[in-house]
């Protein structure tokens, strides 16, 4: 149905994951209403809160006073982007059928900002 994924579809679409994973950290230290971490305690967090799971203790994720994540850590950034590229790579290696459809995506939206290019230059008016 979908053509193969060669390796400037695997680069560009890690370079998309990273850009995934950054909106993902923004959106969960902006949009989180309650706090992850209710105590100083990790293994009470586990049982009691439910944005703060067993990988945010391993990975090191940081808080502020209030328990909240905190948007300003580089780690935290690190961790959402290297951790939402790596997982969508290995789901494009382990899968055909998904790297094809990412590869048909990236393509699609490469012509279509061509195709944008060009009616921008064939609309364009000199003053």
């Amino acid at each position: 149905m979908f053509e193969e994924a060669s390796t400037w579809h695997y680069a560009v679409a890690f370079v998309l994951f990273l850009i995934l994973g950054a909106v993902g950290h923004v959106c969960r230290a902006v949009f989180n209403v309650l706090p992850d971490r209710l105590s100083d305690k990790p293994m009470l967090d586990l049982m009691i809160s439910d944005g703060y799971n067993m990988d945010d203790h391993i990975l090191g994720t940081e808080y502020d006073d209030a328990g909240y994540y905190r948007l300003d850590s580089w780690r935290n950034f690190r961790n959402s982007t290297l951790g939402c590229g790596f997982t969508g790579i290995a789901v494009m290696l382990c899968s055909e059928g998904a790297s094809g459809v990412i590869a048909h995506g990236i393509e699609t939206g490469f012509a279509w900002l061509w195709d944008l290019f060009l009616y921008r230059l064939q609309t364009l008016r000199w003053l």
